[in-house]
């Protein structure tokens, strides 16, 4: 009885170990056949290499064609085979590409070179303007941090100029910023024909500030700004009779070999005149009725061109509400005043023939 009781307890736990055995095959085979009807996750594929941009990623509807031409600068995209036109006026996401020297590289780093600088640009600067007391100040700089500052830049300035040719360049570019009074692009044109004379030799035996102020005076004189020898020669200091002869043939040599022929004319300093003067817009007006009609006349012929300016100017003065003096105009005008009443016989002449005509 007792073997008959035990043999059936072994074949209970032999038949419960089956039980589980086959309960855990059935839940493995369910969990394998729930995997299986999932779907498979397949990676991307990668764009086709015929893909010209990320905008256009179907074939074309018109051919069935893949491949994609872009034009950058009209914005459109079109099919290579049959011309179709996919997109238009994209917009372009990459980086504000900006370039100021004309050439390939259109990295946006640092700022564009500039010819009024010795070395255009393309080195770190420590300004004399940042290390002055008010500036230390500002930036809350002690006394021994500016003297250290004010050393290194006497450094950092020496170690630019070891040469002589780049001290003399330095020196002839400070110049044109400091005392040429020109708008930024009529100072690059100063600088660009210094750099001319340096290269045709033009500086050789002749001063910096005098080739400086002769290229200034070009510079203005091309870009049809009114400005007169005698006020270039008061910027840099060259007021001396000699002084001053000398800036007028290095004027005459410069315009020769650099090929500056521009011819001033009265009509350019019509406004300044006016302007220096305070007078009323009408009478800028008149200034230019009378000199369309006596401009032609051969009398005028070797006459300096401020002066003609400055006696026109004068007549018309005369005619309006507010006149000035002949000390005023000559001040304006850089002439004398036997100069103006010699020529206003002249005007007063021919517009007296005009009249009769």
């Amino acid at each position: 009885m007792g073997l008959n009781s035990s043999t059936m307890t072994i074949q209970l736990q032999v038949d419960k170990m089956k039980e589980i055995a086959e309960s855990r095959d059935e839940s493995k085979s369910s969990s394998s056949s729930r995997t299986s009807g999932r779907r498979a996750i397949v990676p991307s594929m990668r764009p086709s290499t015929s893909r010209k941009t990320e905008g256009v990623s179907r074939p074309c509807t018109v051919c069935g064609s893949n491949s994609w031409d872009t034009d950058e600068v009209r914005g459109e995209t079109s099919c290579s085979e049959c011309g179709y036109v996919a997109e238009e006026n994209m917009m372009d996401l990459g980086a504000e590409w900006t370039n100021h020297s004309g050439g390939d590289d259109r990295s946006r780093v640092g700022a564009p070179s500039t010819l009024t600088l010795s070395d255009k640009g393309l080195s770190t600067e420590i300004r004399r303007s940042d290390l002055t007391s008010g500036a230390a100040k500002r930036h809350g700089m002690s006394g021994k941090a500016l003297r250290d500052w004010r050393r290194r830049q006497r450094v950092d300035q020496r170690s630019k100029t070891r040469d002589s040719r780049s001290r003399n360049l330095a020196k002839a570019m400070q110049f044109i910023r400091d005392r040429g009074d020109l708008p930024p692009q009529i100072e690059q044109e100063a600088a660009g024909l210094y750099r001319h004379s340096v290269d045709r030799g033009l500086v050789t035996g002749r001063s910096i500030r005098g080739v400086s102020a002769a290229c200034v005076y070009v510079a203005a004189r091309e870009a049809r700004i009114p400005r007169r020898i005698e006020d270039v020669a008061e910027s840099f200091d060259m007021t001396k009779d000699v002084d001053l002869k000398e800036l007028k043939r290095t004027i005459r040599l410069v315009s020769r070999f650099l090929g500056a022929h521009h011819i001033t004319g009265p009509e350019e300093n019509f406004e300044k005149f006016h302007s220096d003067l305070g007078m009323r817009p009408e009478v800028l007006g008149r200034v230019r009725k009378m000199w369309d009609s006596v401009k032609d006349d051969l009398s005028w012929q070797g006459k300096k061109p401020s002066g003609i300016a400055g006696v026109i100017i004068y007549r018309a003065s005369q005619e309006s509400d507010s006149p000035r003096t002949q000390s005023e105009v000559c001040k304006v005008s850089g002439i004398s005043e036997v100069t103006l009443r010699g020529l206003l016989k002249i005007l007063n002449q021919k517009l007296i023939e005009k009249s009769f005509e």
